[in-house]
C-alpha cells in the first residue's frame, strides 16, 4: 500500500514538474497582457527576404517617467535596440525558439533610458530566413513589441518602418549547407547610410523620418507563423563595450595609430585579441568614398566576414555579425587612413570558476579549456563558433562537467534550455531518439546513438544533480524513458547493437562502437533509475533493475579480453577500456593492467573521449599517470603559444577547429586533482578530496548553485594545508590524505583538533566522520576552514 502511494505521489510530483515546467515556458498570457493584445507584428508587405536588414522607429510622449516599464520584444531573428539615441541592447533575441511553433521574447525594462516629454524608440531587426542546425526559421521577417505601461507603444501601422539601404541582402556567408552557420556576412556601404555618428543617425531624436513607409500588420501575439511567446531562456549578452586590442601588427612589424596606408595596394592589419572571443569588429577612418575595408578572423573556415564601404570624411563602423578567433585581421585599401580598431566582446554570463597549481603548465590548459567552453556558448552551447554552431548533444554531454566548475548562473540556464530544446525538438521516441532536429534535420534520423546516451548520464542527469532543477528532469524524464526503450536486449544478457543514423562514436582511430554503445546504455540506464528514484517514478524501476543486473553480469564475460575490454577481432583501442571502469563494469583487480598496459600507452581517441580516458585513470586512483597522459595529449596544444583555446582532433594531426567544444580537461583537474564535487543534489553535500600528484600547491573556485567554493590545498614534505570557504546552505566532506599513516596532528582553525590517531573536537561545525582508508575525514558546516596536517 505504501508503495501505491508513494508511486501516486510520485507521478503527481512528476506531472506538477511538467506542468511547471510548462508555466515557465509562458504558454498562456499573463494578465498584463489583456491590456497589450492588440500589439502586432509588423514588417514589410514582403515576407522577408532572406538577409534583410528593416529599421523601425515610433515616438511616445510621456508625462512622466514610469519606475518600470516592462516591455516584450520579439523578432524573427535578431534586433539592435536604441531609446532616443543611446543603445540599450546589443543584438537581442534568440535564434528561434523553444519548441516547434514557439518564439523567445526579451523583456526588457525601458524606464531607466526614458524622460519626461518626447522619446524615440528605435530598432533594427536582422532576418536571416533561413533554418540551419542552431535555428527554425518562421518563413516570415518580423517585429512585435508589447508594452503593458504604455499601449502607445505597441507594434501597430502607426510606426515608422525603412528597409536599410545601406545593408546587402546579397552578402553571402555561413558556408553552403544546412549544418553551417545561421547567419550571414555584413556587406554596409556608408554612401547610402540613413544619417551616421556625426549627422543625426536614423535611431537618434533628431532624425527626420517623414519620408519612412508604414509597416504592414501581421498577426496579434502567439500567431503563426511565429507561434507562442516564451520568455527568453537566457540573460542579455554580456556586453563589455568597445574595447582597444592587445596589440596591432602589420607584416609582422607593430603600428601605431592613427595610422596610413601610404602603399599603392591593400594591407592587412592583424588586431590581436587577449583570447579566443566572439567579437564584432569596430573601426574609426578617414578615407575617401568607395572603398572596401574587410574584417575578417584568423579561424580557418571563413565562414563569416565583415565589410565596410567608405563615404567621404571621417566615419566609424561597427559589423553586426559576430564571429571569433584569436585575431582580428583587417583588409585596409591604399589611401585610408585608420583612426581607431576596436571590438566588442559579448557571450553569456561570466566564467567566475578558477583553477590555479603549480605546475603552469596545467594552468595553462584548464584556462584553454575554460575559453573553449567560454566560446562554444551562445544561443546554445554547440560544437564550435566558426562551422557549425549546431546544438549536437554529445558535445554538449562533454561540456557539462565543466560547466559546473567554470559558469555561473547563466551557463547552467544555458545547459537548461539545450535539455528541453532537445527534447521539445527531437522527432519522436522512435525515430530519431534525443537527437534534436531543426529543419531538414527533423525530417530524416540524426541519432547519434553513443551521443543520446551520454547526453542521458552526463547532460540531464547531472544538469538535474548539480541543480536540483526538478521540473526540467520531470520535463525531460519521459522521452529518456522511452528512448531507452527502443533497445532490444540479446540473448547474451546485452543491449543489442542499434546503429541510428551513424555508426559513430568518436573521431578517434580503431573505434569499437558495439561495446562502446554497450556501456553508455548501461550508464544511462542508471542515470534514468537515479532520475525514476527522484520523480517518484517507482513503477519504472524493476524496469531498470533487470536491465542493470542483466549488464552487469554478462559483460565480463563477453568484452574481458585478458588485458581490455572490447570485442575480440577489434584493434586495441582504451575507450570500451575507460568507460568501462567509469561506469563500474570493469573489475578493480583488473585496473593496474589496465592503466599500465592500456589507459596511458595507447592514445587513439579524440578530445570527445579523451577525457574519459584521463577521468578513468584517474578513478583507478592512480592520478600522477592521469596527468602524465594529459600532457601527452596537450602537450602540442599548450607549446603554442598565440593557441588559447583547444582543438577538434588530435589524429592524424592536429586539424578541424581550434576551439571545438568536447574538450574537457579542465572537468578532470577539478574534479580529480582539486578534488571537489558534489555528494548531495545541488550541492547540499560536496567533498573536497584533493590528490595533487607531483604538484604542491591547487587553487580552485567552484562557482557552485550554494555559492563560491574556495580552495586552496598546499603541500609539502612535511604538512598538508587546506583552507577553504564553504558556502552557506550546504556541507561539505574534508579528506587529508594520510597514505602511511604519518601525520601526528591536525590543526583547524589554529585548534589541535585531532592527534595521534584521537579527535579532541572543541570546533563548532566540525566533526570527525569514519575515515576512508589513507585519508582523515572530517564533515564542516558553512564557513571559512583552515585544516593543516602535520607529519611527526
Amino acid at each position: 500500500m505504501k508503495n501505491k502511494i508513494k508511486s501516486g505521489i510520485g507521478k503527481f510530483v512528476a506531472w506538477k514538474g511538467i506542468l511547471l515546467s510548462l508555466f515557465i515556458h509562458s504558454f498562456s498570457l499573463n494578465a498584463q497582457d489583456s491590456i497589450t493584445k492588440e500589439a502586432q507584428w509588423i514588417w514589410q508587405d514582403e515576407a522577408g527576404p532572406a538577409n534583410t536588414w528593416v529599421a523601425f522607429r515610433k515616438t511616445i510622449t510621456l508625462d512622466e517617467v514610469p519606475t518600470k516599464a516592462l516591455t516584450k520584444l520579439s523578432v524573427d531573428t535578431k534586433y539592435w535596440l536604441w531609446i532616443n539615441g543611446e543603445m540599450v541592447l546589443f543584438e537581442g533575441g534568440l535564434c528561434r525558439g523553444h519548441a516547434p511553433n514557439t518564439i523567445y521574447y526579451d523583456p526588457v525594462d525601458f524606464a531607466p533610458y526614458l524622460k519626461k516629454g518626447e522619446n524615440t524608440i528605435a530598432i533594427l531587426v536582422w532576418y536571416w530566413g533561413r533554418t540551419r542546425k542552431p535555428h527554425e526559421d518562421s518563413g516570415k521577417g518580423g517585429l512585435l513589441v508589447s508594452a503593458g505601461w504604455n499601449q502607445d507603444l505597441n507594434t501597430d501601422a502607426s510606426w515608422k518602418m525603412k528597409v536599410h539601404p545601406a545593408y546587402d541582402p546579397n552578402s553571402g556567408g555561413g558556408g553552403p549547407s544546412a549544418n553551417r552557420v545561421n547567419a550571414y556576412n555584413v556587406k554596409f556601404d556608408a554612401r547610402l547610410a540613413m544619417g551616421d555618428w556625426t549627422n543625426a543617425a536614423w535611431y537618434t531624436t533628431t532624425y527626420d523620418d517623414s519620408d519612412w513607409e508604414v509597416p504592414t500588420e501581421k498577426g496579434v501575439m502567439n500567431s503563426e507563423p511565429w507561434g507562442t511567446f516564451v520568455e527568453r531562456a537566457i540573460p542579455q549578452w554580456n556586453d563589455r563595450g568597445l574595447t582597444d586590442y592587445v596589440a596591432l601588427t602589420s607584416n609582422e612589424e607593430t603600428i601605431a595609430l592613427p595610422f596610413k596606408n601610404e602603399s599603392d595596394s591593400t594591407i592587412i592589419i592583424s588586431a590581436k585579441l587577449p583570447f579566443n572571443q566572439q567579437i564584432t569588429p569596430y573601426l574609426k577612418v578617414n578615407s575617401a568614398a568607395g572603398k572596401a575595408i574587410v574584417a575578417d578572423t584568423d579561424n580557418n573556415f571563413n565562414m563569416l566576414t565583415s565589410t565596410y564601404v567608405t563615404k567621404d570624411g571621417e566615419q566609424e563602423f561597427e559589423g553586426f555579425t559576430w564571429f571569433n578567433g584569436h585575431f582580428v585581421e583587417y583588409a585596409i585599401p591604399a589611401g585610408v587612413e585608420v583612426i581607431a580598431l576596436k571590438y566588442r566582446w559579448t557571450g553569456v554570463g561570466e566564467m567566475p570558476g578558477t583553477f590555479q597549481c603549480s605546475d603552469d603548465y596545467f594552468t595553462r590548459l584548464w584556462w584553454m579549456a575554460r575559453n573553449t567552453l567560454y566560446v562554444c556558448m551562445r544561443n546554445n552551447y554547440m560544437d564550435c563558433p566558426d562551422r557549425e554552431r549546431g546544438l549536437w548533444i554529445g558535445d554538449v554531454a562533454d561540456q557539462t562537467g565543466a560547466v559546473f566548475y567554470s559558469t555561473d548562473e547563466a551557463g547552467r540556464l544555458l545547459l537548461k534550455k539545450g535539455i528541453d530544446n532537445t527534447i521539445a525538438y527531437r522527432k519522436g521516441d522512435t525515430i530519431q531518439g534525443l537527437a534534436p532536429g531543426f529543419g531538414a534535420y527533423r525530417g530524416k534520423s540524426s541519432e547519434l546513438t553513443g551521443q543520446s546516451l551520454q547526453y542521458i548520464d552526463q547532460g540531464i542527469w547531472q544538469y538535474y544533480y548539480n541543480t536540483g532543477d526538478e521540473g526540467t528532469l520531470a520535463y525531460a524524464y519521459p522521452a529518456v524513458f522511452n528512448y531507452l526503450k527502443l533497445w532490444s536486449m540479446g540473448s547474451d544478457g546485452l543491449p543489442e547493437h542499434r546503429k541510428g543514423y551513424a555508426n559513430w562514436v568518436d573521431w578517434g582511430i580503431d573505434t569499437d562502437p558495439t561495446p562502446t554503445n554497450v556501456v553508455l546504455y548501461y550508464m544511462a540506464l542508471k542515470a534514468a533509475k537515479n532520475m525514476a528514484e527522484a520523480l517518484g517514478e517507482d513503477q519504472d524501476l524493476p524496469w531498470y533493475n533487470e536491465r542493470i543486473q542483466s549488464i552487469a553480469g554478462n559483460f565480463e564475460q563477453k568484452y574481458w579480453q585478458g588485458n581490455r575490454y572490447g570485442s575480440k577481432n577489434a584493434l586495441v583501442e582504451e575507450r570500451v577500456s575507460a568507460l568501462a571502469v567509469l561506469s563500474g563494469l570493469a573489475k578493480k583487480e583488473h585496473y593496474d593492467l589496465l592503466v599500465d598496459s592500456l589507459l596511458l600507452p595507447v592514445q587513439k581517441s579524440s578530445p570527445h573521449m579523451e577525457w574519459i580516458a584521463e577521468a578513468a585513470i584517474m578513478e583507478t586512483g592512480q592520478c600522477d599517470k592521469g596527468l602524465l597522459r594529459m600532457q601527452q595529449r596537450y602537450q602540442e596544444q599548450v607549446d603554442m603559444e598565440w593557441l588559447t583555446t583547444l582543438y577538434e582532433k588530435y589524429q592524424p594531426k592536429l586539424r578541424g577547429t581550434y576551439n571545438h567544444a568536447w574538450n574537457a580537461p579542465n572537468y578532470v583537474l577539478s574534479r580529480y586533482i582539486a578534488g571537489i564535487r558534489p555528494t548531495g543534489v545541488a550541492w547540499s553535500r560536496y567533498e573536497v578530496k584533493p590528490n595533487l600528484a607531483h604538484l604542491s600547491q591547487v587553487k580552485q573556485i567552484v562557482p557552485s548553485v550554494k555559492g563560491d567554493i574556495i580552495l586552496e590545498v598546499n603541500k609539502s614534505q612535511d604538512s598538508y594545508q587546506i583552507d577553504l570557504t564553504s558556502p552557506e546552505r550546504t556541507k561539505g566532506t574534508i579528506y587529508i590524505p594520510n597514505p602511511d599513516e604519518t601525520i601526528h596532528q591536525v590543526v583547524v582553525n589554529q585548534k589541535v583538533i585531532w592527534k595521534k590517531g584521537n579527535f579532541k573536537g572543541g570546533l563548532n561545525g566540525l566533526k570527525m566522520i569514519k575515515s576512508e582508508e589513507s585519508f582523515l575525514c572530517f564533515e564542516i558546516e558553512p564557513g571559512v576552514w583552515s585544516f593543516e596536517a602535520k607529519k611527526q
